[in-house]
């Protein structure tokens, strides 16, 4: 079983607003993610709420995904990663970590991840376009552990730079997938309208 984790709790400060709530078109930024995660080969989709929890579950249906709550989410995105796998059913073989403020990930890169995966069991597999590596990145089982005992403040991260040999980058022909928006210009830039 492959879990496609939305990691979603931060306080989105830079923003001022819940970054999941963000409009994408005819949708919000977590409702975008979830429409590309389902009509993709993962297996489940968990979203990890911690900032306006309530908020964001009272304003979308998340009725298709396993929503858990980080109570922790002050001490930063590996908490939140933490609190997933914690979560993650036994027959959990791999993680695809995705972030709710990257909504532009397709379905497409999605699945090139999940069937390099199953083809190769790889531990660790990276988007890149041009030499830069993106999301949603891939953590196998077998990493879960390191995962739980990374560095608070480097995360994923530092199980990513400590496992280089591991690492399967997959070249992509879009770059879409490095698109993170943290601040109301970067918002702009991209919708042309304020958040």
């Amino acid at each position: 079983m492959i879990n496609a984790i939305i990691l979603a709790a931060g306080q989105s400060k830079r923003m001022g607003k819940p970054k999941p709530l963000l409009r994408f078109g005819d949708k919000t930024f977590l409702e975008q993610i979830i429409s590309v995660l389902k009509l993709s080969d993962v297996d489940r989709i968990t979203v990890v709420l911690g900032a306006e929890a309530e908020t964001i579950k009272n304003s979308l249906d998340l009725s298709e995904t396993r929503v858990v709550v980080n109570k922790d989410y002050l001490k930063g995105q590996l908490s939140s990663l933490i609190t997933a796998i914690e979560d993650a059913p036994e027959e959990t073989e791999a993680v695809l970590l995705c972030l709710a403020d990257a909504p532009f990930v397709s379905k497409e890169v999605v699945n090139k991840i999940v069937s390099k995966f199953r083809e190769t069991n790889n531990p660790i597999i990276v988007p890149v376009f041009n030499g830069k590596r993106g999301h949603p990145t891939l953590f196998s089982k077998s990493l879960f552990n390191e995962l739980l005992n990374a560095p608070q403040d480097q995360g994923a991260r530092y199980v990513l730079y400590s496992n280089e040999e591991k690492v399967l980058e997959i070249e992509i022909s879009e770059s879409g997938f490095l698109i993170s928006i943290d601040t109301p210009d970067e918002y702009k830039s991209h919708f042309g309208a304020d958040p």
